[in-house]
């Protein structure tokens, strides 16, 4: 897999500039990141590093200034169903219930009723949400509805998934179900997966790598490799290893950010 040809997401010098009236914002400044096909990769940093505006730009919704951001080798210039995208909100039609949910996007995309109805279920019933597969949105808890919205991202097929904050609204509990969840999936159907996050310690339980981003402007500021066991455990949350690890990423975070006023 080694080797940039070969890479899943090639971002290259990429730079992002908001006109804010007459000022100007450099949210990116120079951004080179490489993320390989299957890696799990968490971005983690401090407010205003750019972590958003990076993602939006492999989603297709921001232009970089400069630079270029590639997928399997192609300039990614607009949204696609390749990339999936998973917000903090859960964006889900209160109007259709769960199963109408996950067959949105295959029901546009012209797949048969048959087939829409099979791989719904298959997601359904992976992120454990059989029992309400014809309930409506507004009678789920905040962590069903994310899990609704993972499984309607998986149906699609992409080939990379974008999630920006998805567990951000969740209380504790529920955040760290979910990220059990979600590697779960990841081991089932595994998918090359970009995840932003605020949290040192989801960022450290979930990835392969940590990003660690810096601000003014928005650049990498350090890349730490994670080297914990999957599937990652209660007991792999509670070891040393991960204390450390988790330590390391948040220093790096802390001191960056301060280096920077």
């Amino acid at each position: 897999m080694a080797g940039t040809s070969m890479s899943k997401i090639e971002v290259r010098d990429v730079s992002k500039v908001f006109s804010l009236g007459k000022e100007e914002f450099v949210a990116l400044g120079g951004v080179n990141l490489t993320i390989e096909e299957n890696e799990f990769v968490t971005v983690v940093g401090p407010s205003g590093c750019g972590k958003s505006t990076l993602l939006n730009i492999l989603a297709g919704l921001e232009e970089p200034t400069q630079g270029t951001a590639t997928v399997d080798g192609k300039i990614v210039n607009g949204p696609s169903p390749e990339r999936g995208v998973i917000f903090q909100q859960y964006a889900l039609f209160p109007w259709l219930t769960v199963r109408q949910n996950v067959e949105f996007g295959l029901k546009n995309s012209g797949v048969s009723k048959a087939e829409r109805r099979e791989k719904a279920q298959h997601f359904i019933d992976m992120v454990e949400l059989t029992q309400f597969a014809d309930s409506l949105p507004k009678t789920l808890s905040g962590g069903m509805k994310q899990r609704c919205a993972i499984a309607r991202a998986y149906a699609m097929n992409p080939s990379i998934l974008l999630m920006d904050e998805p567990f951000g609204a969740l209380d504790a509990l529920t955040r760290v179900r979910m990220q059990e969840h979600l590697l779960n999936t990841w081991e089932q159907e595994k998918r090359t997966v970009m995840f932003i996050t605020h949290d040192v310690d989801e960022a450290a339980f979930l990835a392969n790598r940590v990003v660690v981003m810096a601000a003014r402007p928005g650049r990498i500021h350090r890349l730490i490799d994670v080297n914990l066991p999957y599937p990652r455990t209660e007991e792999v949350r509670l070891s040393p290893e991960f204390a450390e690890l988790r330590n390391e990423i948040w220093y790096e975070v802390y001191h960056q950010d301060g280096v920077q006023h």
